[in-house]
């Protein structure tokens, strides 16, 4: 049996935050969809002698970020998906940032041009002692790894 020769525990999926030009603009507590994707197509040509076909590189896809964090009286998330609804663009770059737990920056996910799809207000219940939490979905063009 082979052994490593510099074993590396995994970071914990807790450790993370999420800024924007420079500035980390609130803590979230939860972070997904961080995805990319190279779409595929077939292909075929009329003298080809297989009986298959070909995969061909298409364009590449990134599933929209879905954001959810405790609900405050701080409306930065609802004045950005605001500004998108009343026609004014507002694309941002941002990063996802996860830590060890030492607090310490080990991995930075750069999101291109991303703007709000979607904002959800909290659930409430009056029998539940959860947290209201505000969710927010973004797009964006591109990840780079920094």
């Amino acid at each position: 049996m082979p052994t490593l020769s510099n074993p590396h525990d995994p970071y914990s999926g807790y450790n993370f935050w999420v800024e924007w030009d420079g500035i980390v603009h609130a803590g979230f507590s939860e972070c997904s969809g961080l995805t990319a994707t190279r779409n595929t197509s077939d292909y075929r040509e009329g003298t080809d002698k297989s009986l298959g076909k070909r995969k061909v590189p298409g364009l590449n896809d990134y599933g929209n970020i879905t954001l959810k964090r405790g609900f405050t009286d701080n409306q930065e998330l609802w004045e950005w998906h605001k500004k998108l609804q009343n026609g004014e663009t507002d694309r941002r770059n941002l990063s996802i940032i996860l830590a060890d737990d030492k607090g310490e920056e080990k991995i930075r996910w750069n999101l291109e041009n991303c703007w709000p799809t979607t904002w959800n207000a909290p659930d409430f219940n009056a029998t539940s002692d959860e947290i209201s939490i505000e969710t927010l979905e973004l797009v964006h063009e591109g990840i780079t790894i920094g």
